[in-house]
């Protein structure tokens, strides 16, 4: 450990002699500075020295941006963000991972600037929700500057989770009906369907009854949706939460279909409640016109107490 600490140490002290400048050196040398940079970050990091692999990769990104490499600037933020990441200090790790992306979009290349905000959102979410939503949205938007859907599709859906996860229906709403236009626009019709189920669920815990019977409404539009086993239950869902029947909400809610979605929709179709909480009556039997004065029978009559004949 120590020699590979001492050789951190070379590399640096020949980092900073490239950086020098004299009579006959005008200018410093920033690449060959970048790369002894690189070289001490790796031997830090092999000695279990993180902190001081951080400040490696700190110096060779400056190295690289003066330099105008900013690709190899990019990676190196990236490198110190993984440092820090292995420190367990991920709001500064992710702090570098952004810089990082926005170094790549200015280079050219935003694809790997999505992929970054990606990564930075899954090293974030443990810790702060709210701060992955808005990189994952953030990498959504970069794949879809550059019209790759089926790429920002996926993160929108990460962010639409998260924000259920959060109970910010409101926002969660935007993002999903965002979510199925893009489905649509990509003819991934029977995703449509599940997005439209979700967004049910989601308009139902904001008490919105009619902005759910209108997401159901507009996809009949969608190639396959009408008849489909999606589209039934969701009318039934709807018959069921407008009539106040909790039993057949709770037999939608629990059925296989929704019972198997991402685990965070499935939550909210197992803890929605109809409005007032009851269950509906069932309709009392019709009266004889001979017995018009006799009282209406008990609602759980048993129909074949008297047998089958």
């Amino acid at each position: 450990m120590a020699q590979k600490i001492n050789e951190a140490h070379e590399h640096i002290a020949q980092a900073e002699k490239h950086l020098k400048t004299s009579f006959m050196k005008w200018k410093p040398d920033y690449d060959s500075a970048a790369s002894e940079y690189s070289k001490a970050a790796v031997a830090f990091k092999n000695a279990k020295q993180l902190e001081q692999a951080k400040e490696a990769y700190l110096l060779e990104a400056e190295a690289h941006t003066n330099h105008r490499s900013l690709f190899h600037a990019a990676k190196a933020f990236e490198q110190a963000g993984m440092m820090l990441k292995d420190m367990q200090r991920l709001p500064e790790a992710v702090q570098y991972i952004e810089k990082a992306s926005v170094m790549y979009v200015e280079n050219g290349t935003p694809d790997t600037a999505a992929m970054a905000l990606d990564r930075a959102g899954k090293l974030i979410e443990p810790l702060d929700l709210a701060k992955a939503v808005h990189l994952y949205q953030q990498a959504a938007g970069v794949f879809e500057n550059e019209d790759r859907l089926r790429q920002a599709v996926e993160l929108i859906g990460k962010a639409s989770r998260l924000l259920v996860r959060q109970q910010k229906f409101d926002e969660a709403a935007v993002s999903l009906q965002k979510e199925k236009n893009m489905y649509k626009e990509i003819e991934n019709y029977p995703t449509c369907f599940k997005k439209t189920i979700a967004q049910v669920l989601v308009h139902l815990h904001r008490a919105d009854y009619v902005a759910a019977d209108r997401c159901v409404r507009e996809s009949y539009s969608i190639p396959g949706f009408s008849g489909s086993e999606d589209c039934i239950a969701m009318e039934q869902l709807l018959q069921g939460y407008d009539e106040q029947d909790e039993d057949q909400v709770s037999r939608v809610c629990t059925s296989p279909l929704l019972r198997y979605m991402d685990n965070d929709y499935a939550k909210l179709a197992i803890s929605l409640k109809v409005p007032g909480g009851g269950k509906k009556k069932k309709p009392p039997a019709a009266v004889a016109s001979g017995d018009a004065g006799a009282a209406p029978p008990e609602e759980d009559e048993d129909e074949y107490a008297g047998g089958l004949c």
